[in-house]
């Protein structure tokens, strides 16, 4: 028998096989170039955090670099770390990566963590302009969506409120419903120079030409404006050191206690001079814990009455305390050579930790279980 001819297909299914490959390469470039072929991201399963307190001797177990620096580095038994292109939430008591998620065609313009939640901002182009909110726990998406925030932008959070930031004005997101709840401008030729949120409301401090500084307290709920008052600062550098139950300024040598219901000078304390720009540059660290705020400044933690802004109690120390409730009757205080619980009423020393290790000074203490998480501005260390 001889061999048959061999057919060709018909034209059209030529021209149809074609197409399909091309449409495939096409698909493929879109896709290599798209954001979900850029977006590294996984999962885990909950926090599981051991029922012990830290041990009576410290040492540094693990340490991570971060930038842009969290403001709230420990949630739902996760620490925060950031870089300039996402986060990793990980274990506070190993320090071994638990999650993550990144984004290598954007960078990450802040972060914050509240209610369960962390959220990050994106930049893709000349500004900050998505938002995504992952579960702190396991780092499943809970929701996302487009802003539209000044490439400068800073982020803080409290119960139920994140705040964002510029010097062009500010907004607050609802961290669970995902929606702008308000936005406020800085006046006309004005600028904001300092902003926080915190128990008692969004606090901002706003310079305009030929005035003086501005602090004004918003609610923050609904953004209506508690009280505005002029600060004369004598051309002293001067920044926010927080919002919990008191606002608190520190103008040059001074720390200046503002009541939360009219704005008024509680209570004025004489600070060590700091040298030069270091000033403008210096960490200060604010919470709230029951009737008393933690202000820490240039060394020293200051317990503050909630009602009278006097001093109740003040220790050196190298940090913020940790507190381990809303309504604790103890705080934690990182000081030189040992961790020390301490009475929130009267600052007695009640126990202690010994540190084996010196820690930088500036950060933010949490206690998760066997483990105290130190958050600065530029490192976390988990210690055992």
């Amino acid at each position: 028998m001889g061999g048959g001819t061999r057919r060709r297909p018909p034209l059209r299914v030529a021209v149809w096989t074609a197409a399909a490959v091309v449409l495939a390469v096409v698909a493929a470039l879109l896709w290599r170039g798209s954001d979900a072929a850029a977006t590294s991201s996984t999962t885990a399963d909950a926090a599981s955090v051991p029922d012990t307190a830290p041990a009576a001797r410290l040492s540094i177990s693990w340490s991570a670099d971060t930038g842009p620096a969290p403001r709230r580095a420990v949630e739902s038994g996760r620490a925060l770390t950031t870089d300039a292109h996402g986060l990793i939430m990980r274990d506070p008591i190993t320090g071994a990566e638990a999650w993550h998620y990144t984004r290598s065609n954007a960078l990450l313009c802040d972060a914050t963590a509240v209610n369960g939640l962390v959220i990050a901002v994106f930049r893709t182009a000349g500004r900050c302009d998505e938002a995504v909110a992952l579960h702190a726990e396991t780092g499943v998406r809970a929701w996302y969506r487009s802003v539209n925030f000044a490439e400068d932008v800073q982020f803080a959070s409290t119960d139920g409120i994140v705040l964002a930031w510029a010097p062009s004005g500010l907004a607050t997101l609802d961290p669970s419903g995902n929606n702008t709840r308000w936005r406020h401008a800085a006046s006309t030729g004005c600028r904001l120079v300092g902003a926080d949120v915190g128990s008692t409301g969004v606090v901002l401090l706003q310079r305009c030409p030929d005035a003086d500084l501005q602090v004004q307290l918003l609610d923050g709920f609904s953004g209506s404006s508690t009280w505005t008052r002029s600060v004369d600062t004598a051309g002293a550098p001067t920044r926010l050191a927080g919002v919990d139950r008191l606002v608190d300024l520190v103008i040059g040598d001074r720390l200046q206690v503002l009541a939360p219901a009219d704005g008024t000078l509680l209570h004025e304390l004489l600070l060590p001079p700091l040298s030069g720009s270091s000033a403008t540059r210096e960490p200060l660290q604010q919470a709230g814990a029951a009737d008393a705020a933690l202000v820490w400044v240039r060394g020293t933690v200051y317990a503050l009455d909630q009602t009278t802004g006097a001093t109740r109690w003040q220790v050196p120390a190298t940090g913020l305390p940790s507190v381990s409730g809303a309504d604790s009757p103890t705080v934690l205080v990182p000081e030189d050579g040992a961790l020390v619980q301490r009475s929130l009423a009267d600052g007695t020393d009640l126990s202690r930790s010994v540190l084996v290790a010196d820690l930088p000074a500036g950060g933010r203490t949490s206690v998760v279980g066997p483990a105290v998480v130190y958050a600065t501005e530029d490192a976390v260390l988990g210690l055992r």
